[in-house]
């Protein structure tokens, strides 16, 4: 969910910069260390890439000043980790605001922090509970792409409602501006969901061997991805 260029006021874009830079340059390292370590993981940040840079750019006009859409960040989260993951969004969105006028340069901190912090974070982190409760993957891979998106348009919610309160105050405005993106994001986040679970299914009857060298599964012992079989 993007804020489009110009429309947060002073201090608010200058604030969500701020936040944004550490996790970031955090993120930046942690690409760092997982290609050092799994070189042939590259492409597989380059799929996540491009795969979060074509979700989030399908747009649909929302909120005055913002639209919707999805994000792919959920799914990138799980496989790559969210540090990485709020690098690459920082890429995609740098590029959507120069090459599709999609969100904006001063608004760029804000939309790294919801689109590239919290749901990713919130993401992976729903991932993690379902791995210990022992719920099935792909339901867990569901949920993560799922809620990401989710959360990344209650945050932007957040931001704009903290902007432009209402003249009974920040909740007013909160709810506001939740319940109008609701009507389009929670339906394109069951929609992100299901895809994710579908290129995940895919990866892992491929790619299995790179997911388990990054430890986002465990291939049973003895076992090797239909990649490695035609080796």
């Amino acid at each position: 969910m993007h804020i489009m260029e110009g429309f947060l006021p002073h201090p608010w874009w200058e604030i969500w910069f701020i936040v944004s830079i550490p996790v970031v340059a955090y993120g930046i390292y942690r690409m760092s260390k997982v290609t050092k370590k799994v070189p042939e993981a590259k492409p597989l940040l380059a799929l996540m890439g491009a795969f979060v840079f074509i979700l989030s750019a399908l747009k649909l006009p929302s909120v005055t000043g913002s639209c919707s859409h999805p994000t792919g960040t959920g799914l990138s989260a799980v496989i790559v980790g969210p540090g990485i993951t709020s690098v690459l969004a920082s890429i995609v969105l740098v590029f959507q605001a120069l090459l599709l006028a999609h969100g904006g340069l001063t608004t760029l901190g804000a939309n790294i922090f919801s689109m590239g912090i919290m749901g990713p974070f919130v993401g992976y982190a729903i991932w993690l509970i379902c791995k210990k409760a022992h719920v099935p993957s792909l339901v867990g891979i569901f949920l993560a792409a799922t809620f990401a998106d989710l959360i990344t348009y209650v945050t932007t919610s957040v931001q704009l409602a903290l902007a432009f309160p209402t003249s009974a105050g920040f909740f007013d405005a909160f709810l506001k501006f939740g319940g109008i993106f609701a009507v389009t994001q929670i339906p394109l986040a069951i929609a992100e969901g299901i895809l994710a679970v579908i290129l995940f299914d895919f990866l892992a009857k491929y790619k299995g061997h790179l997911l388990a060298a990054l430890k986002v599964i465990k291939l049973p012992t003895g076992a090797r991805s239909e990649e490695a079989q035609q080796q």
